[in-house]
This record gives structure tokens, C-alpha cells and sequence, in this order.
């Protein structure tokens, strides 16, 4: 890695005496100054994190001396420090070679998570109540905000859908690898017999789009105000703050029920609309289909699957990669950087 290092300090090096610079021979124009600008603020992160790396070797090497000092007492010492700097090395460097990755400019956007029940009735709605409380755990160890903005439930507490806008520079970079079929394998509650059932949960990450980048002319959108339910199909608001929003020319349909006003439902429905709109126009060359969102999800059947949760086994395996990990109930209470990291490097090699 460590030419890799010399590359990205350079690189940031470089950057920093730009920006130096009171009076440089060639002015960067407005648009070069916000790439560099962008860049920098990307490099920042990892520069940092190669610093501390370099940092701990230093240190390490200042205790190596020790470890032939004549007191056996100073030297236990010292082996015990250098192990411990040898650790904290090691738990670093999967961190930094996940940052030197090549990266897409146009992942650093917040995304939308749309989460659906699939094949196999309640348990599978009950097992996409899990999911996103799983995706909640990990925005929330991330520190990043998560704003629910439709959620369908069934009669035994499960999501019909659930439609969540996750908002940090790194959400959609991080859980784009999560948009597919997701398959359950387990005993239902609902199950007397005790038999094994396979149920289904589709999962569509797309990223937010700007304003700027999805134009929206007003003329091409109907727009209905209804109340919003609660659970069991209550009506929880007596006045009609739920939204839905159609986009005439595509047929595409967004609705937005738990922000508390309707003017907020409708904002979330245009930034629902423009994501939808944006996966659409870059997806336009695929022709098995017409946006992301439809390619990542399929049909929903059993057959189709990029995970399978497997609990009598109490086992993950992600299809994609022909990977597995053995520790399902601390997946699920949203740890998923190391299943995250093992996709992106395998993904993108």
C-alpha cells in the first residue's frame, strides 16, 4: 500500500498549494475550483488515516530498540506495546483499502432505500420490518440521518413498503450493493407445523438527484392530497396530509404520508420523483429495463436472490459472490460493514 500513499499525499500535496496560492500564474475557473474543491474534501479522510498508519509505524519502530534491552521487564513492555500497535494496524488497513478504491463522482449522493414485501404473504412483509431496522442500525452507527417517508403495515406489524431517505456522502456509495432480491429461510410464527418456509424481500437503493441534474416541468404532474393511515388502515390525521404525486409523460408514482405537513410530503415526493427520474435517464441503454429500481428488484419470485438469510443455519450468504458469514443475529442489529466491504472489493476488481 505503500505506493498507493505516496500517490494520494501527493496528490493532496498538490491540491493543498493550489489553493495556497494568492496570486497563481493560471486561476482556476469556477467550475475546475469546485472539482478541486470536491476532490480535496474527498482526500481529506483517507489522508488522515494515512498519517495516523504512518504515525503508529513510527512508534513501533521507536519501540523495536527495547525489545533487546538487557531487562527482560522493559522488554515484555515493549512486545506487549508493539502488539498492541500491531493491532490497531490491522484493524485499520481494511479502512484505508477500502478508501483507496476507485469511486464513482456520482456516489457521493444521499439515497433513497425502498423496501417491499415479495413472495410469501406476512412472514415476508414481517421480515422487511426487520430489514430496515437493520439498515436503521447501521445509518444510526454511521451517524447518518434516516427519514422515514412511507411505510405500509400489514395486521401482524409487518411493511407492505417502507421508503426511507438516508442522508450522507457516503449512504448511497455504501448501500448501493444492497438493491436485489433478498430471500428468507426460516421457521415462520405463524408457522404450527414447524416446517421451513421461503419468503422474499425486495430492496432498490437510488441515489437523490439535484434539482440542477432532473428538471421537472409542473404541467406533466398530478398531484393528490389524501389522509394518512395509521396502522390496521386508521386514518391517524383528519386533515389530508398525505401526498401522491404522478409524472404523466412516465407513469412513475411517488407518495409520501409521515412528514407532518402536506407541503413536507411534497417536497419528499419531488426528491422520491427526481431519484426515480435520474436512475431512469441513466439507465436508458439497459434494455431489460427502464430504471434501476426494476432492475435491482425483479419480480420478487424465490427464485431470484442476491442474499439468502438462512436462521436455522445462522447463515448470510450473499449469491453474488458465493460468500458467506456465520454470525446472522449481529447482521441483522446492523452490522453489514464487513459484508459491505468484502462486495465493493469483490464487485469492483
Amino acid at each position: 500500500m505503500s505506493e498507493q500513499f505516496k500517490k494520494i499525499e501527493q496528490e493532496f500535496s498538490e491540491l493543498e498549494r493550489q489553493f495556497a496560492q494568492e496570486h497563481p500564474q493560471e486561476p482556476l475557473s469556477g467550475t475546475d475550483l469546485a472539482a478541486k474543491a470536491k476532490r480535496h474534501a474527498e482526500l481529506a479522510p483517507t489522508v488522515a488515516k494515512i498519517l495516523e498508519y504512518r504515525r503508529i509505524e513510527k512508534e513501533m519502530r521507536s519501540l523495536e530498540h527495547f525489545q533487546k534491552d538487557k531487562d527482560p521487564e522493559l522488554r515484555r513492555m515493549a512486545e506487549v506495546e508493539i502488539q498492541e500497535l500491531k493491532n490497531r494496524l490491522a484493524s485499520m488497513e481494511p479502512e484505508i483499502q477500502e478508501a483507496l478504491l476507485p469511486r464513482d463522482p456520482s456516489d457521493l449522493k444521499n439515497a433513497f432505500l425502498e423496501i417491499r414485501a415479495g413472495a410469501g404473504g406476512e412472514e415476508a412483509a414481517l421480515f422487511a420490518a426487520e430489514l430496515l431496522r437493520m439498515y436503521t442500525r447501521y445509518a444510526e452507527a454511521k451517524g447518518w440521518k434516516m427519514q422515514l417517508l412511507s411505510l405500509r403495515l400489514t395486521g401482524l406489524g409487518g411493511y407492505k413498503e417502507a421508503i426511507a431517505l438516508v442522508s450522507s456522502k457516503e449512504a448511497y456509495r455504501r448501500l448501493k450493493w444492497e438493491g436485489g432480491v433478498h430471500r428468507v429461510q426460516r421457521v415462520p410464527k405463524t408457522e404450527a407445523s414447524g416446517r421451513i418456509h421461503t419468503s422474499t424481500v425486495t430492496v432498490a437503493v437510488l441515489q437523490e438527484a439535484e434539482e440542477v441534474e432532473i428538471q421537472i416541468d409542473p404541467k406533466e404532474l398530478k398531484i393528490d392530497t389524501y389522509r394518512a393511515g395509521g396502522h390496521g388502515g386508521q386514518n391517524v390525521n383528519k386533515v389530508e396530509t398525505a401526498v401522491r404525486v404522478t409524472h404523466l409523460p412516465t407513469g412513475l408514482v411517488v407518495q409520501c404520508q409521515n412528514e407532518r405537513s402536506q407541503h413536507q410530503n411534497r417536497l419528499a415526493c419531488m426528491k422520491m420523483l427526481r431519484a426515480k427520474l435520474y436512475s431512469r435517464a441513466r439507465d436508458t441503454a439497459a434494455l431489460e429495463t427502464s430504471s434501476t429500481r426494476r432492475r435491482q428488484v425483479g419480480t420478487g419470485e424465490r427464485s431470484e436472490k442476491i442474499r439468502t438469510y438462512n436462521f436455522s443455519q445462522n447463515r448470510v450468504t450473499d449469491h453474488r459472490i458465493n460468500t458467506s458469514w456465520h454470525n446472522l443475529p449481529v447482521i441483522l442489529e446492523g452490522n453489514l460493514d464487513e459484508i459491505l466491504r468484502t462486495l465493493q472489493e469483490k464487485l469492483t476488481a
